[in-house]
């Protein structure tokens, strides 16, 4: 590694510059600044429904008086929240309160603020508006029923079946869903006291914060879609619904503060096996982490991988021993899976990975009905008609203690190599941690090459883990994975020149290429039909081949044609704002040109990249809370 120049955002983090043998680091003044981790409202959110005591889940109202005491109204009844959260009394009418203009129109006399009663109107537009209609140069619209709602500013927010006015002293702004609205069927509506905009709907919440439109709908957010009155306070929001109360939190956190929360929320429930493969949770309860529990999948090498990749990053960026810790708990774990298939029941040849296990003390895999003859020969009729029927699908290990699953497809192997190159790179500090990579790496490939570039278990070639060229480039079948697989076994046998210092992987690549124009292959990596169109896993896949492609080739002419097979990959991803597209393919595009017959280009990633990408960071749903709402007044 020559040289490592990190834009680290918390414990997220990207690695800019010469990794390896590959590219050139991009000139310091084209370089990203190394950002401050500054706090930013974090939202987050939680329930209350009967179960906490709340007089009913049909929630038709919800406001605060001024001591910020919380009130609810159920059916034609107001009730008040005690001191004790789970404590509410009946009221015979409620103080004056705070809350949001509803769509009804019939809200209590006691709630404050503007109403459609209480403005002046001509022409079904408040004279207070200074218009006899909404125009911004823009748009321009008569409002039709609006909801009214006042900002702290002095100005007013306006929202109907067109969309949403912001009226101040001498301006207007007017937002469609051509400027990112939702919806327009409004509910309700509310302002908070820092300016933020909450609306409600028949089918969720929505809230501007001034610069960007956000939808809350679902269980993420909302225990019923029915959006019935909002209440404010501060940043927050208390959301009436039908089925009972949620309330949205805007709390300070900085990004490794979020992380953290990832981190503990993935260590309690995401893990698998004493390994700790990183894997998805299921429950019972919608919304709920109550009763989660964990199974194997056949991807659980992939996600293993991608986590163990982003503590590579954050070790190479930080130095966290912690962030070290946790790389080497995912090598081993990952390493595993090309030892278990050694020996054993039906051993696979050595260098094959596994794509998961599971241990012999629970149920044999081997009799779930996916995984028998019957289910295997239903999979094959009735939707693969290539599917591979053998037995046993899941053989045992040497010891005993484990078995391992077959039939491992390319997606497992771009999530070993992507790995295996940063863990070798950042994480590895001494030769013999080095040396345990490169026996992986070094065993894989080499059964990649000796079985025609296809991966072999215990009962032949596997479904998916095909590389080879009569496959790629003459069988039709194959002509959708002709791209990316070409540009995953380039990236791989990079990967292994630069890991163990083998050149014949790169003579074995050159091969693929003039025999067999892999590298021509490599320019189209994903068949789709624009952007949003196919399998995204395909894209995650590509992006973690094209980074050690373009980190570990070490012909400079090949790197530009594949940068830019890179950029018009990234360009159909960027509308996106994912930090893991921007950042995999900032690290190669910065500084960079192409040209053409025609003219030169940058491929730079557009301006803003690093922004959006940081935004997204923020705006990723947290951990949600849950238990009781509390008031200030109320607080436990």
């Amino acid at each position: 590694m020559r040289c490592l120049t990190a834009v680290v955002v918390g414990g997220l983090v990207a690695a800019f510059g010469g990794i390896g043998g590959g590219t050139a680091a991009p000139a310091a003044e084209e370089r990203p600044e190394v950002l401050a981790d500054t706090p930013f409202g974090q939202e987050t959110r939680a329930f209350l429904s009967e179960a906490e005591g709340l007089p009913g889940n049909d929630v038709q109202g919800v406001g605060l008086d001024d001591a910020g005491r919380l009130f609810v109204q159920i059916g034609d009844a107001w009730f008040r929240q005690d001191s004790d959260a789970a404590a509410w009394q009946p009221v015979a009418s409620p103080p004056p309160l705070q809350g949001s203009t509803t769509a009804a129109r019939d809200q209590p006399a006691s709630l404050t603020g503007p109403t459609i009663a209480s403005l002046p109107w001509s022409d079904r537009v408040p004279a207070d508006l200074g218009s006899s209609q909404l125009a911004d140069g823009r748009y321009a619209w008569l409002p039709h029923e609006p909801l009214v709602v006042a900002d702290p500013a002095g100005g007013f927010w306006v929202a109907d079946t067109h969309g949403v006015a912001h009226v101040r002293e001498d301006t207007v702004s007017l937002f469609t869903p051509a400027d990112g609205l939702p919806r327009t069927d409004f509910t309700a509506a509310a302002v908070a006291a820092d300016g933020r905009l909450f609306l409600g709907t028949p089918h969720g919440l929505i809230h501007y914060d001034g610069n960007h439109w956000a939808y809350r709908q679902g269980l993420r957010w909302l225990p019923n879609d029915d959006v019935r009155a909002i209440a404010t306070d501060g940043s927050n929001a208390w959301v009436a619904t039908a089925g009972g109360l949620a309330r949205l939190t805007f709390t300070p956190m900085t990004l490794a503060e979020k992380a953290s929360r990832y981190q503990a929320v993935l260590d309690q429930h995401n893990r698998r096996t004493e390994f700790g493969y990183v894997i998805e949770a299921h429950g019972p309860t919608p919304g709920s982490t109550t009763g989660l529990s964990v199974s194997d999948s056949d991807n659980d090498g992939l996600w293993t991988s991608m986590y163990g990749a982003g503590e590579c990053f954050a070790y190479g960026a930080t130095g966290d021993p912690e962030a070290k810790r946790r790389a080497e708990r995912v090598f081993e774990a990952l390493r595993f899976l090309s030892i278990a298939p050694r020996g054993g029941s039906h051993p696979a040849p050595r260098g094959f990975i596994a794509r998961t296990v599971v241990p012999t003390t629970e149920p044999d895999p081997n009799q779930r009905p996916g995984s028998t003859l019957a289910g295997q020969q239903r999979s094959r009729q009735e939707g693969d008609a290539l599917w591979r029927v053998y037995e046993p699908r899941w053989p045992t290990t040497a010891d005993g203690r484990y078995w391992w699953k077959s039939d491992t497809s390319s997606d497992e192997l771009d999530g070993h190599y992507f790995f295996y190159g940063l863990y070798y790179d950042l994480v590895a500090d001494t030769e013999a941690e080095k040396e345990r990579v490169r026996e992986i790496v070094r065993d894989n490939i080499e059964h990649l090459i000796s079985h025609g570039f296809r991966m072999h278990d215990h009962a032949g070639p596997t479904r998916w883990a095909n590389y080879a060229p009569e496959s790629l480039n003459h069988d039709l079948v194959w002509a959708t994975e002709r791209g990316i697989n070409s540009l995953s076994i380039l990236s791989y046998l990079a990967t292994a020149a630069h890991i163990t210092g083998d050149r014949r992987y790169l003579d074995v690549a050159a091969m693929l290429r003039d025999e067999h124009g892999y590298h021509q292959n490599v320019m189209n990596p994903k068949l789709q039909n624009g952007i949003g169109s196919g399998n995204q896993s395909d894209d995650e896949m590509a992006f973690m081949a094209f980074y050690n492609l373009l980190a570990y080739e070490p012909d400079s002419e090949l790197r530009d044609r594949y940068r830019l097979a890179f950029f018009r990959a990234w360009q159909l991803e960027a509308p996106e704002q994912n930090p893991f597209f921007n950042l995999c393919y900032a690290v190669f595009g910065i500084g960079h040109e192409h040209t053409d017959p025609w003219s030169t280009s940058s491929l730079a990633p557009d301006a803003g990249w690093l922004d959006e990408s940081i935004a997204t960071l923020r705006r990723f749903p947290s951990t949600a809370s849950t238990g009781p709402i509390t008031t200030p007044t109320g607080s436990t």
